[in-house]
């Protein structure tokens, strides 16, 4: 598709399924981002993997939107787009330091507590009324995260505050994401998405440099164009489907997670573990659906 196509969509422009198969494709880009960026921390200095991700995904949107960046970069709300983008970067940061040290499988689900973060934050920084249910399935999804973590079990219960703080770091991310959807247009926001992190980690990475073969070259290459690429099917998800439709298929990241983890990594994830991303999962779907029926009953009607 072309970027002028995407530039007119309209988002959930169909009310149908099809949104469906975009969001199941994003989903095994983004946990391809995760399993290749742990192998290439094994290699390489967690800063130089994120200067890949985002170079090279600057990179891509620069070949394919080619003279119609200048018309795709123009924004109402540049300091927020510059927000966005590096609450993006410090995400990335933690997120990948966290997988150099515990499982894909682990750091994932502990990862999907930003929806639930989403929802705490909602009331202070966007105002949004947020009941006493949707509080509960909050609480739930945090014992759920504990559960994973396991306080007092071992030395995991550190590490796990990498994840924990991307989470919240990302949290802030989908909330700017919230606000600038208002202003901006979903491609000029595409293309602010990667920014901050490449110049950032420019700046960083010639102290932590080590000179790359022909593999790690190409899946550095590989990093940014997952990146791209399963933020363009992001878009296109929510553009085919209501949000309602699509969005539950985004814990089809877990699945892949653990897939990557077992093949790549010989890592499975345990009971704990399991049954942990199991209540995270299973609250943020409640708070997902309990928030479509807010929206759906009259404004006048409380939550209870």
């Amino acid at each position: 598709m072309r970027p002028s196509t995407l530039l007119s969509a309209p988002a959930g422009s169909s009310d149908g399924r099809r949104g469906i198969p975009w969001m199941l494709a994003a989903m095994v880009l983004f946990a391809s981002i995760n399993a290749t960026a742990k192998y290439l921390i094994l290699s390489y200095p967690v800063m130089q993997v994120v200067w890949a991700r985002y170079t090279f995904h600057v990179l891509m949107l620069v070949v394919l939107l080619g003279p119609s960046l200048p018309r795709v970069m123009a924004t109402a709300r540049p300091g927020l787009q510059v927000v966005r983008s590096c609450l993006l970067t410090v995400t990335t940061i933690l997120f990948f330091n966290a997988i150099s040290r515990i499982p894909l499988a682990d750091t994932s689900a502990i990862m999907y507590t930003a929806p639930l973060l989403v929802t705490a934050l909602s009331l202070p920084l966007l105002g949004e009324h947020v009941g006493r249910r949707r509080w509960a399935g909050v609480a739930a999804g945090f014992v759920g995260a504990l559960v994973i973590i396991r306080p007092g079990a071992g030395v995991m219960q550190y590490a796990a505050l990498l994840p924990l703080g991307a989470a919240c770091t990302h949290a802030l991310y989908q909330i700017a994401t919230r606000r600038i959807s208002a202003s901006d247009r979903p491609l000029t926001t595409l293309a602010y998405t990667p920014l901050m992190g490449m110049l950032v980690t420019s700046a960083a990475v010639p102290f932590f440099w080590t000179p790359p073969d022909a593999e790690g070259w190409l899946l550095m290459a590989m990093l940014g164009m997952f990146g791209g690429i399963g933020h363009f099917f992001l878009i296109k998800a929510f553009q085919a489907s209501p949000a309602a439709t699509v969005a539950p298929f985004s814990y089809s990241n877990l699945i892949w997670a653990t897939i990557y983890g077992f093949f790549l990594f010989d890592d499975l994830p345990d009971a704990w573990t399991v049954a942990g991303a199991v209540a995270i999962a299973a609250s943020g779907l409640y708070i997902f659906r309990r928030e479509q029926r807010r929206q759906q009953e009259a404004p006048h009607t409380k939550e209870h």
